[in-house]
């Protein structure tokens, strides 16, 4: 599983990668956490709106930093 934070280092960018991962850990996933920073890439991914979480190439959260609970349940879909 390919999992990617999107955002440009903020705050809110660095807490969703911690919880992504916990999250991901928890659940006892195989899985790679990218960090993706470059505003060009973000904006060629169509993201507008950050912080933002990808999994496998589908955008599925952005805008905000879930509970580890609800990325548990997003990252169980």
């Amino acid at each position: 599983m390919k999992l990617q934070v999107v955002g440009p280092g903020c705050t809110n960018c660095k807490t969703l990668a911690e919880r992504t991962d916990a999250a991901a850990k928890e659940l006892g996933l195989e899985y790679e956490l990218e960090k993706v920073d470059d505003i060009k890439v973000i904006v060629s991914m169509g993201i507008m709106r950050t912080p933002a979480l990808v999994i496998d190439g589908e955008t599925k959260l952005v805008g905000r930093v879930p509970s580890i609970s609800e990325l548990k349940e997003i990252l169980s879909t």
